[in-house]
């Protein structure tokens, strides 16, 4: 298994990409199948969101400095998903506004991970060499086994806290 950052980060979008697909298939009835798919989709971005912020997005603004402002975007977007994310952990599926939530969500981190995959991966990836981007992958890998898996972990709601008074 590659330890590249980059490719890691990929494969976490592709597993990303694909509960949003589950989730926009199941049946405006499928409530349990709804709230089992959020419940992945909130593990997966919080897990995920945690990485970058803590691990890949600080390394890189400081190796790759043409990409700063494409990282401080990448902040408030999360800030945005932590956001959504937390309030869908308090609902349920069979609330008024939970699946035009998820719509939004759903809309916004694609948006995200398109700009990411698009526009500033392929940056990073001229200027970093392999081995720095195995090196941050491997610090990801290590943090990925202590990274909050609910947005009411502690770690999630420090870094929630952070992006509200960054």
């Amino acid at each position: 298994m590659s330890t590249d950052a980059i490719v890691l980060l990929r494969e976490d979008h592709k597993q990303i990409r694909k509960l949003f697909r589950e989730f926009e298939k199941a049946g405006s009835d499928a409530h349990a199948t709804k709230s089992r798919i959020v419940d992945k989709i909130i593990e997966a971005l919080t897990v995920h969101t945690y990485l970058e912020n803590e691990v890949m997005y600080p390394e890189v603004r400081e190796l790759v400095p043409e990409v700063e402002d494409d990282i401080l975007e990448s902040y408030e977007e999360h800030h945005v998903a932590d956001v959504l994310v937390m309030e869908l952990s308090t609902m349920k599926p069979e609330d008024e506004r939970f699946t035009a939530k998820v719509t939004v969500l759903i809309e916004n981190v694609d948006h995200h991970i398109g700009e990411e995959e698009d526009e500033w991966f392929p940056k990073v990836r001229e200027h970093l060499g392999r081995k720095q981007l195995q090196d941050i992958g491997a610090r990801m890998l290590e943090l990925r086994e202590k990274a909050p898996t609910t947005p009411a972990a502690p770690k999630a709601l420090k870094k929630a806290l952070d992006a509200l008074t960054a």
